[in-house]
C-alpha cells in the first residue's frame, strides 16, 4: 500500500471518517491504530523494530526525566549548605550519569540503524562475509525523529511523555513514516495529542496538496525513472549524451519524487488538523549551495544542525582549535575555519545517510568542501563583486548564481545515479567529452530512454507548471492552496479537478507499468 495507491486513499478516508467520529480525547488513538495498522500491512514481518525504537525511546526518556527530577531535588535542598566545589562536583557526576543514560539509548538506535544499513558497506571494503540484511520501513526517519527526542530530554526541553502509546504515536505518526519530514518533538506532540475539530479548509487544501503529490510522482518522476535507472546501471554502453540526458531528468525526477511524497504526508496530514513542517522551498531557485541546502530537505538539515553540527563547532575541542588557530593565524580564521570543517563533517554524515556505498562520502565531500571553501573566501568574493560594481539585486548576476548553484547540484547527482565512485567520475567526464547535440533531434533518441515524444511534452509541460507554482509561492506570504481556496469553491473545485484529469491521463500507473517506490522509502 503506497502513498499513491487507491488503497491508500481509502485507508486515509477511513480514518479520517473514524478520527472525527471518536470523542475529541481518544483521537490520538485513531491515530496510533491508523499508523500501526498502516505498518503492518506495508511491513508487518519488521514491525518489531519500530516498536523496540518505541519501547528504548519511552524507557530512556522516562529513566532521564527521572534522574534529572531527583538530582534537581537533591541539588535544591542542599543549595545553601554546600559549598562550590560540592555543587561542581555534584554537577558533574550528573552530567556524567545523564549522558550514560542518553547515550545508551542513542547506541543502541543508531547502532541497529548503522548495522542495518552500513555493515555490507564495510563488508565489502574490508573482505568481511556480506549479509543478507534488510531496511525497515522508514528506519532512518523515525530513528532520527526518535533520538532527537532523547536529546532534547537530556538538555532539559520538555519533561519525558509518560504514556508509552502516545510517545509511540509520534514515533510512528503513519503519514511521515515513509519519507518524512522529519519532526521535533516539540512541533508535532501537541498536534497528534490534542484531538481535532472537523476544518473544512483543512480538508481542502489538504486534498489540494495530496492531489499535487500525485501528479508530481506519477506524471512527472515516474515517467522518468525507466530511462533514469537504464542509462545509470550501463552507462558505458551509451554516448555522454544520454548520461548528461538521464543527469537532468534526475535532478527534475528526484525533487518530483521526495517532494511529491511530502505534499502527499503533509497533505493527509493536514486533513486531520496536523501541521508537519515544510520540507522543500524551491530549492533551484537558490543562489549558493548553502542556501539550496537550506531549502532542501530542510527538516534533515534542522536536525543535523540542532543535534551534531553544532555540539562539533561548540565542542570543547573545537573551542581550544579555535583559540589555537587566533593565536597563530588570526581572528578571522580563527571564526570561520572551525565552523568550515564542522561544517564539512556534517554533509560527509548527510552524504553517507543517502545510502550504503562510498560514493555518498564523496557526494557529502563535494557538498561540503564546496560550503567550506565559499565560506572561507567569503570576503574575498565581497571585495571581487565590489570591484566589478556588481550589486546583489542584479537580475543577470541573480541568474548566474542560480544556474552555477544548479551545475554544482547537478554535479553531486552524478554520485546519486551512478553504480560507484568511479562511475560516478566517468560518467561526468563523457557528459563533456561525448555529448553530440544532434542526438536530442531524433524520436529514437527518446525511445531509447523509455519515453515517447509524447510523454516527453506532457513532463516539460508539468515541469513548466511546476516552475510556476514555485514562482508563485516564492512571490508570496501565503501558501498557493490558501491563494486557489480564497477564490472560492468553483475555481478550488476546477483546480482539483484539472489535477485529478492529469493524473488520470497523463501519470505512469496501471497495467504494463512498473510503479517506482519513493526514492527515500527505504531510508
Amino acid at each position: 500500500m503506497t502513498y499513491t495507491s487507491v488503497s491508500f486513499l481509502f485507508f486515509t478516508l477511513g480514518c479520517m471518517l473514524v478520527y472525527y467520529c471518536t470523542p475529541k480525547q481518544r483521537r490520538w488513538c485513531v491515530l496510533l491504530a491508523a499508523s500501526m495498522g498502516f505498518y503492518a500491512i506495508v511491513c508487518l514481518k519488521y514491525i518489531a523494530f519500530i516498536l523496540l525504537t518505541g519501547a528504548t525511546t519511552y524507557g530512556g526518556g522516562i529513566a532521564l526525566g527521572r534522574y534529572i527530577d531527583k538530582t534537581d531535588g537533591i541539588l535544591k535542598q542542599n543549595k545553601k549548605t554546600w559549598d562550590k566545589a560540592q555543587k561542581d562536583s555534584f554537577k558533574a557526576k550528573v552530567t556524567r550519569n545523564k549522558k550514560l543514560i542518553c547515550a545508551s539509548v542513542l547506541v543502541l538506535n543508531f547502532g541497529i540503524l548503522s548495522f542495518l544499513k552500513y555493515y555490507n558497506m564495510f563488508a565489502l571494503t574490508f573482505g568481511a562475509p556480506s549479509l543478507k540484511l534488510f531496511l525497515p520501513l522508514g528506519i532512518s526517519f523515525y530513528t532520527f525523529q526518535s533520538m532527537g527526542y532523547i536529546i532534547d530530554i537530556y538538555r532539559k526541553k520538555f519533561a519525558p511523555e509518560k504514556n508509552p502509546l502516545k510517545l509511540l504515536l509520534f514515533v510512528s505518526f503513519f503519514p511521515q513514516i515513509v519519507q518524512g519530514p522529519i519532526s521535533f518533538y516539540s512541533n508535532l506532540s501537541g498536534q497528534l495529542y490534542e484531538g481535532h475539530d472537523f476544518d473544512f479548509d483543512n480538508l481542502k487544501q489538504g486534498v489540494l496538496l495530496v492531489a499535487w503529490g500525485f501528479f508530481k510522482k506519477l506524471v512527472i518522476a515516474d515517467t522518468l525513472v525507466g530511462g533514469i535507472n537504464l542509462v545509470a546501471n550501463d552507462h558505458k554502453s551509451y554516448s555522454g549524451t544520454y548520461v548528461l540526458t538521464v543527469a537532468l531528468f534526475y535532478a527534475l525526477q528526484l525533487y518530483a519524487d521526495f517532494s511529491g511524497g511530502v505534499d502527499i504526508s503533509r497533505g493527509v496530514s493536514q486533513m486531520f488538523g496536523i501541521d508537519l513542517a515544510e520540507n522543500f522551498r524551491r530549492p533551484y531557485k537558490s543562489r549558493s549551495i548553502s542556501e539550496y541546502w537550506r531549502r532542501w530537505h530542510i527538516t534533515l538539515g534542522a536536525w543535523l544542525k540542532e543535534y551534531l553540527f553544532y555540539p562539533i563547532a561548540m565542542s570543547k575541542t573545537f573551542m581550544n582549535f579555535s583559540k589555537w588557530l587566533k593565536k597563530h593565524f588570526g581572528m578571522k580564521i580563527a571564526k570561520v575555519l572551525p565552523v568550515s570543517i564542522a561544517s564539512l563533517i556534517t554533509f560527509i554524515i548527510i552524504g553517507i545517510w543517502h545510502g550504503a556505498n562510498w560514493k555518498y562520502a564523496a557526494f557529502g565531500i563535494w557538498n561540503g568542501g564546496i560550503i567550506m571553501f565559499s565560506t572561507l573566501l567569503e570576503e574575498r568574493f565581497g571585495k571581487w563583486k565590489q570591484a566589478l560594481k556588481i550589486k546583489d539585486t542584479n537580475r543577470l548576476f541573480i541568474a548566474f548564481q542560480v544556474i552555477r548553484t544548479f551545475l554544482i547540484v547537478l554535479v553531486g547527482y552524478y554520485f546519486d545515479i551512478a553504480p560507484d565512485f568511479g562511475s560516478a567520475l566517468d560518467m561526468m567526464a563523457k557528459s563533456i567529452t561525448d555529448f553530440h547535440f544532434t542526438e536530442l533531434m531524433h524520436t529514437e533518441f527518446y525511445r531509447t530512454l523509455l519515453i515517447s515524444f509524447r510523454e516527453l511534452l506532457m513532463v516539460m509541460a508539468a515541469a513548466s507548471v511546476l516552475a510556476v507554482i514555485s514562482h508563485m509561492q516564492e512571490t508570496s506570504t501565503k501558501t498557493v492552496r490558501e491563494r486557489i481556496c480564497a477564490k472560492g469553491f468553483i475555481f478550488e473545485s476546477a483546480v482539483f479537478v484539472v489535477l485529478v484529469f492529469s493524473v488520470v491521463v497523463f501519470g505512469h500507473y496501471g497495467p504494463g507499468t512498473n510503479p517506482a517506490d519513493f526514492y527515500y522509502m527505504q531510508f
